[in-house]
């Protein structure tokens, strides 16, 4: 939908999701059974279909998205993940250290050129009125992008070492018969005040790194991606990133004291209907299985508000600062409560149908998304689209080809 309101030469245009639910569903609920009775070798045709669906209902200015994915490609990516995976499995669980040390390594040396892959991939997979997007970034480009990556391996490497220099006197394997003052966990006597700050620090750092990383990979997304020879436009700033992530950990903590309150009310109840329960047997057994699940469940629970806050919030920083050259711009206005609110329902339907509501909430959420964009653009759009297409051509499109090992993540 286009603005009447057009000033200085701009029209805005409001993004638009025309999928539903309903619709969905069945895309979905075929993906699941086929997934399961080819043992998920129905993966690859699953993404495809999952995609087009999203791409055909994504409305632009008029125009759906379009998903061009050759199908082989991703077939091929998928095999290849599975034979690696495959063979990472045989190796630790036949005890092959040094085959074992040898795939992390390599995992973490792919880790880059497997990013760029599948963001060449994406983008050369994606077209709008002819126009197909391009991830021109280099490789070299790509693996300086990547450094805090190798940063907190390189730290908790260092962390390793600085830890047995603090605490020299630990035994590598505990003695045969340990004394009776010896403590219950031989292993908590690492943890001391210096080795605490050590690892604290360790946690601290990484956390920056990874969100130096996450800044780095979308700016250079944006930076090195082009559609019909206009290239993209970033203006958010490290720290936009680091105030984000300082607001979700908050969230989170908030989200657990909550969780954890309620975790103490119901053992109290628990405790005073349960407390003559015998500590062996498989009551007890039971009552451990029982207690398990419930932590995982408050952990996820506890999580959900803030990592949809985080995503609301993300998703508004970047779609509300970037841009096309100087001929358009974006701008968003979702609401991050909003998003968190419509979150915890979807998550609450989901578990309340064990799961059958998920492809409703995807739409639900998705629709919420697209929906909050709007599209500025300088001058005719169709003017503006023709003239694309003319410099597109001019380059080639099979530049955009040219991806290496394509993986769709």
């Amino acid at each position: 939908m286009v603005s009447n309101n057009s000033r200085h030469g701009i029209d805005a245009y409001r993004l638009k999701f025309s999928g539903r639910g309903s619709e969905y569903f069945r895309v979905w609920i075929v993906n699941v059974l086929l997934s399961l009775l080819t043992l998920g070798l129905y993966t690859p045709w699953a993404r495809q279909r999952t995609a087009r669906y999203f791409y055909d209902h994504t409305v632009i200015a008029g125009s759906p998205l379009e998903f061009a994915a050759p199908l082989r490609k991703m077939v091929l990516g998928f095999v290849i993940f599975v034979l690696l995976y495959i063979a990472f499995k045989i190796a630790s669980e036949t005890g092959q250290d040094t085959a074992v040390s040898l795939f992390i390594l390599a995992a973490a040396l792919l880790a880059p050129y497997i990013w760029g892959s599948a963001m060449r991939f994406r983008l050369a997979s994606t077209r709008w009125r002819g126009l197909q997007l391009r991830f021109a970034a280099s490789w070299k480009d790509v693996y300086l992008a990547s450094w805090p990556l190798f940063a907190m391996a390189g730290l908790w490497i260092g962390i390793t070492y600085g830890l047995d220099a603090l605490a020299p006197e630990l035994p590598v394997a505990p003695p045969a018969r340990a004394p009776r003052s010896a403590p219950p966990f031989p292993g908590l006597a690492r943890l001391n005040a210096a080795t605490g700050c050590l690892i604290v620090l360790g946690v601290v750092l990484s956390v920056l790194c990874v969100i130096r990383i996450e800044y780095n990979y979308k700016s250079l997304l944006v930076l090195r991606s082009s559609l019909g020879g206009q290239r993209g436009r970033w203006k958010p700033v490290y720290g936009d990133f680091v105030r984000i992530w300082l607001a979700t950990i908050g969230v989170f903590i908030a989200g657990a004291a909550l969780v954890a309150l309620l975790a103490v009310g119901l053992g109290l109840a628990a405790g005073l209907t349960f407390g003559h329960l015998p500590r062996t047997g498989m009551v007890f057994v039971l009552a451990v299985f029982v207690g398990v699940l419930a932590f995982i469940a408050g952990l996820v629970i506890a999580s959900a508000p803030a990592r949809a806050y985080r995503e609301a919030r993300m998703f508004r920083l970047i779609w509300s600062n970037v841009g096309l050259s100087q001929v358009a711009r974006f701008k968003c206005e979702l609401r991050p409560w909003a998003y968190v609110r419509r979150r915890l329902k979807n998550l609450l339907f989901t578990v309340l149908t064990l799961g059958l509501y998920r492809p409703f909430a995807r739409v639900n959420e998705y629709h919420m998304k697209v929906d909050s964009v709007t599209l500025h653009v300088k001058g005719g759009l169709d003017q503006l689209v023709g003239q694309m297409v003319r410099q597109q051509h001019a380059l080639g499109d099979a530049l955009a080809d040219m991806a290496g090992l394509d993986i769709v993540g």
